[in-house]
């Protein structure tokens, strides 16, 4: 079969030695992950290409909200992509819209090239294109080599059809990266024989032995339990593909 590759999205140290002992293929490094996740710092970045062999790819984004960025957050976006490349960044991962939500291709041509020769991954600022058959070549012609996507929907289980018919549409000009609600109790319904590329967290919650006052104490690691099963899971579906 060919090589599946299961990508995890992890935002400590931890979560990404985690998922590397469970046999993920790549690391999306970013911070603040509830709320789809920003720029994480150069300090976490060169602890975690200390710490795992994975790939490495660093999201860039600037703030929390929309994809439409203001002169001052584009310079902050050069200047990251920049410091993550020299602190060992093996990709990067950002999405760029215009005010009507269409691929800014301006704006991410400029960007990608700035990246150098790293892969460049489009995050799920393509889901909430009106158009994403339109956002695909857009974004294929700006010389991005991934998609990460739900499918126009609020998950992969929900846009499963849509991401099966882009897998099937790439044609391999462009890899199609299904994330957004994946778990080790659904991805078996997101597989597909022209996708080999998936996008999860895997997490699971850990307690704290802190006692509980003002903030909560609980916290959530990257599960290398769950990425084994996953893996477990992509092998029987994907042997005889």
């Amino acid at each position: 079969m060919e090589m599946f590759t299961l990508e995890i999205v992890a935002s400590t140290v931890q979560s990404c030695m985690n998922a590397e002992r469970g046999g993920a293929r790549r690391i999306e490094l970013c911070s603040a992950l509830k709320t789809a996740g920003v720029t994480p710092s150069i300090g976490l970045l060169r602890e975690v290409k200390l710490n795992v062999s994975l790939p490495v790819f660093v999201m860039i984004r600037p703030r929390e909200g929309d994809f439409v960025y203001s002169s001052s957050e584009i310079a902050v976006m050069e200047r990251d992509i920049e410091l993550s490349i020299e602190a060992g960044a093996d990709g990067i991962v950002f999405g760029t819209l215009d005010e009507n939500n269409r691929v800014d291709q301006k704006l991410l041509r400029s960007l990608v090239q700035r990246c150098k020769s790293l892969p460049v991954t489009f995050h799920r600022a393509f889901d909430v294109t009106d158009n994403l058959g339109d956002a695909m070549k857009a974004i294929i012609d700006s010389g991005c080599q991934r998609i990460l996507t739900s499918g126009g929907e609020a998950s992969c289980i929900a846009g499963k059809a849509e991401i099966h018919r882009l897998g099937e549409k790439a044609d391999g000009k462009i890899i199609i990266l299904p994330g957004g609600g994946v778990s080790v109790e659904n991805i078996q319904d997101i597989f597909h024989p022209a996708i080999l590329e998936y996008h999860m967290s895997a997490r699971s919650i850990f307690k704290s032995s802190a006692p509980q006052k003002i903030f909560e104490t609980d916290y959530e690691e990257t599960d290398e339990n769950k990425v084994r099963s996953v893996i477990s899971l992509a092998n029987q579906f994907f042997a005889d593909k």
